[in-house]
């Protein structure tokens, strides 16, 4: 898989588990999901949260997803109700 390709697959996939769940999956099910091992799943990761000036975080010193535009993992004042359901909330 190219870089570009991977790290289109890995934004596509904490997105949708954002959308789908309101929390963002961990390197391990991101390595799953891209038919990878473990530490290359964290590496798909980091890459993406480096490449190109992206605007989310992970938390200091681990590989846990805190801010995924426009998403934010934590709770914030900014809740995003869609249908009735809360379980987002934006930066």
């Amino acid at each position: 898989m190219s870089q570009t390709s991977e790290l289109n697959a890995t934004f596509h996939f904490i997105m949708e588990q954002i959308l789908a769940t309101g929390k963002a999956p961990d390197s391990a099910a991101i390595a799953v999901e891209l038919g990878v091992a473990p530490a290359d799943g964290r590496k798909a990761l980091r890459d993406l949260f480096s490449s190109f000036g992206f605007p989310g975080w992970l938390y200091p010193n681990t590989d846990a997803v805190m801010s995924f535009p426009p998403f934010n993992i934590e709770p914030t004042n900014h809740r995003v109700t869609i249908d009735g359901e809360q379980k987002w909330f934006a930066q």
